[in-house]
């Protein structure tokens, strides 16, 4: 490649374009490691919102805390099918919440 037929404008046109798309990729990266960090701080550190995304197919309208100690939370959920009760445990290992136990509760 010949350095001296590359005209200023052609060069400027280029580099420009790298710095444009070098930002847009950090850009995306930034913005899926703090999509990943939000979902992260879900699952472990606010269970009202991991009942959401661990019942997805529940669809949720409503949540009420019936009881909260440091390892289970309990709830009382309105869902598409009715009430429910829904347990979620602190799992020892990884600190993440998991539903522990879910039960229909009649009307």
């Amino acid at each position: 490649m010949e350095i001296q037929r590359i005209s200023r404008g052609r060069f400027t046109h280029t580099v420009v374009w790298a710095v444009v798309t070098s930002g847009l990729v950090v850009a995306i990266a930034a913005g899926l490691a703090r999509a990943t960090l939000n979902i992260d701080a879900a699952l472990i550190d606010k269970p009202h919102i991991a009942i959401y995304m661990l019942l997805p197919d529940e669809e949720i309208s409503h949540i009420e805390t019936l009881r909260e100690t440091e390892e289970q939370h309990d709830y009382l959920a309105t869902t598409k099918d009715g009430m429910k009760l829904v347990q979620l445990r602190r799992s020892e290992e990884t600190g993440e919440w998991y539903v522990h136990f879910m039960e229909q509760l009649h009307n």
